[in-house]
């Protein structure tokens, strides 16, 4: 009997420099093991642990390539992340292990990470000590204890209440991409009939996330319930491809339209984050024009990011087109 044949995991050459002779600005290429499975980044004096380790066993990308990724894209993830609270993420094993969540701060942070610590609501009197995005050091180090995800606010941190985006996602029971794509698309016809400009980006699963942009000067409650009664009079327009039913059965095999990742305190996938899938995609921004339901997100991916950096940004423009939420709300209630 002819002996299967497995794919192999031996780890990749990083896709971003196989691809370009030229060094990028923040080179990572040239590290390499040591005996005892660590390397450093000397620039912000980071030891990253068992860079070889492999994270993707199909692709065969290692831990270390997705901190070259983040190290080579952050120029364009930095306006997404800076001065935002973020939520971890944590997969240590990559696609062989599971991921848990954290809040709080881990403590094998380097020293003078930038932080945030928000009181509970009630009298509890506990709090919870964010990390908060904007520097390099911060995401490499992220990386290096396995968060492959940035999960942001949509609020700065020195103003948590005012939110300068709101974010709708569309989360298709179907796992089928092409139904997220179709019910973004109806989501923008709203969005233009309130003259409010919208980006669409690959949540970099299944769904699509749209963005809209906003002067901070809206209470995040007010944004929240903005965007509940958004999508609650689309689904009601199209019952049978959209919900925003609570109950997972009760979707059936419609698209979720959530809006809760507006409420105080939520996070939403960043642009640019890597997902613990397969394939390694990332939450790529888009232009209204690709988004389209012959669209396969999973092509967008760690194998091939420098094609799309390399391509004019479709969200260039996006905190120039900061917007207020005033008159759409009253144009809202007069629909």
């Amino acid at each position: 009997m002819k002996a299967k044949q497995t794919k192999s995991t031996k780890p990749r050459k990083s896709p971003r420099f196989a691809e370009n002779s030229k060094s990028p600005n923040i080179t990572l290429a040239k590290l390499a093991a040591t005996p005892a499975g660590a390397a450093t980044f000397s620039k912000f004096s980071i030891t990253i642990s068992n860079p070889n380790k492999i994270f993707w066993p199909e692709e065969g990308y290692t831990k270390l390539q997705l901190i070259e990724f983040y190290a080579d894209i952050f120029p364009k993830l930095l306006p997404y992340v800076k001065d935002r609270i973020l939520s971890l993420e944590r997969c240590p094993d990559g696609m062989r292990g599971s991921c848990f969540y954290q809040k709080e701060a881990p403590s094998s942070l380097p020293p003078g990470t930038p932080t945030k610590r928000i009181a509970h609501v009630g009298k509890s009197g506990k709090s919870t000590n964010y990390v908060v995005g904007g520097s390099l050091a911060t995401q490499l180090a992220l990386a290096n204890l396995g968060c492959i995800a940035i999960h942001v606010s949509g609020s700065r941190a020195s103003s948590l209440r005012k939110p300068d985006w709101v974010c709708f996602d569309m989360d298709p029971q179907s796992e089928k991409f092409s139904d997220a794509a179709r019910a973004g698309l109806r989501l923008k016809e709203v969005l233009d009939m309130l003259k409010l400009e919208s980006f669409p980006k690959t949540s970099g699963s299944r769904g699509l996330h749209v963005f809209v942009p906003l002067k901070p000067t809206t209470d995040v409650d007010e944004v929240l319930a903005f965007a509940e009664s958004v999508v609650t009079r689309l689904a009601a327009q199209f019952p049978k491809e959209l919900t925003v039913e609570h109950s997972i059965d009760a979707r059936k095999q419609r698209v979720y339209l959530d809006p809760y990742r507006n409420g105080f305190g939520q996070t939403v996938v960043a642009p640019y984050s890597v997902r613990h899938r397969p394939k390694a995609p990332f939450s790529t921004p888009l232009s209204w024009s690709e988004v389209a339901p012959t669209l396969d997100p999973s092509e967008l991916n760690l194998g091939n990011y420098a094609k799309r950096l390399s391509a004019p940004d479709p969200w260039q423009d996006f905190f120039k087109n900061r917007q207020s939420l005033t008159a759409a709300i009253n144009a809202l209630k007069k629909i």
